[in-house]
């Protein structure tokens, strides 16, 4: 039943996107809970706040997101969104076993997804992201083809649970893990009737990509997104990238709406705005770095080289600190600006790129 009605679902959007008198998808937008991480709120405080901000959707991306998961509390979380009318895109973190990123107190990869997909189930949710690794996965002794190749075996593990509960699992682009042809490949041997893609639009930074690459390569399987800006530079050693919130970067993201609407008109567009880091050089320029991308097709680069050329630093306001251990005064700062980033981006989503339903009405 989820396959069928996936692929009518698919065949509608089709022929909608084809049709030049149809009026323009919407698309759903809301944000993923790590953008406003520092404020510690569970699943019922991010529904209320995204319901206040006339929000679509929310990603709550971990399990810790929830206060608990048992069946009853899951269940009242379910009954929340529908009484706030805000959707769930369910999720989890990194499901490789030979991952440097996989948290080991999971217990086995498969029995963590298993339980990810029972969560997502419990909510309403019929989306599931994880992702593989980080770039730590491209330089380890394993090469990343056999990460990838482990990932595969876990999905696959899982696939008649997820079939089952009508839940498809999103591989993100995650942290400098996989360009997209390799999360392409990891999706189609997977088996896309149960495995699809989270675009993430910050990511293909740190593999030297475009994100509207990114999108173009992975719009077949998009089931849901983590989608903020970036300031792309020219620099001595390369380029540099720095997250900033929408609108603020270099990307084109009128462009990447466009797209998005037309390629993944029932994915929603789930903002994660991570600001407070400086900078980060992307040393192309020295041989070392290419240890790590040996399979780059030169084409692919040259598009990414494009846009450092036309990108120019943040000149704006930021605070900037660590991903931890910062003064209690520093911190304070960061937790402000998590929400101030947040809600000025999903302003720009909403009155500059047309993204969103609940707030137009």
């Amino acid at each position: 039943m989820f396959r069928r009605t996936f692929l009518q679902t698919a065949s509608t959007a089709a022929v909608a996107a084809m049709s030049p008198a149809a009026e323009p998808v919407p698309i759903k937008l809301g944000f993923d809970s790590y953008s406003i991480r520092a404020f510690q709120w569970k699943a019922i405080q991010l529904l209320d706040y995204a319901a206040g901000l006339k929000l679509d959707t929310v990603q709550l991306s971990s399990l810790g997101d929830y206060e608990s998961l048992e069946p009853a509390y899951l269940q009242k979380v379910k009954e929340h969104a529908a009484r706030v009318g805000v959707e769930i895109d369910a999720g989890i973190g990194c499901i490789c076993p030979s991952s440097p990123a996989y948290n080991k107190k999971e217990g086995e990869p498969a029995e963590y997804v298993a339980r990810g997909l029972r969560v997502a189930q419990a909510v309403g949710s019929h989306v599931l992201r994880c992702y593989m690794g980080t770039r730590d996965n491209r330089r380890t002794a394993l090469p990343l083809e056999a990460h990838i190749e482990n990932t595969v075996k876990v999905l696959r593990a899982v696939r008649s649970q997820a079939l089952d509960a009508g839940v498809r699992i999103a591989v993100e682009n995650h942290a400098g893990d996989m360009q997209a042809r390799e999360v392409k490949a990891l999706v189609e041997a997977a088996g896309t009737d149960f495995v699809g893609a989270c675009l993430d639009t910050g990511n293909p930074m740190w593999v030297v990509e475009d994100p509207l690459l990114t999108l173009e390569t992975l719009a077949p399987y998009v089931a849901t997104s983590h989608v903020r800006d970036s300031a792309v530079f020219e620099h001595p050693r390369g380029a540099a990238a720095q997250w900033v919130a929408l609108g603020d970067g270099s990307v084109d993201f009128a462009r990447f709406v466009e797209v998005y609407r037309r390629l993944c008109p029932r994915a929603s567009m789930q903002l994660e705005i991570i600001t407070g880091r400086p900078p980060e050089v992307l040393p192309y320029l020295e041989p070392d770095f290419w240890k790590a991308f040996p399979k780059t097709p030169a084409w692919e680069f040259a598009r990414f080289v494009a846009l450092a050329k036309s990108g120019r630093p943040f000149l704006g306001n930021m605070v900037i600190g660590q991903w931890s251990d910062n003064s209690p005064a520093l911190e304070a700062a960061l937790r402000e600006q998590q929400r101030v980033d947040l809600e000025r981006s999903l302003e720009h989503a909403k009155k500059k790129l047309g993204v969103g339903v609940r707030w137009r009405g």
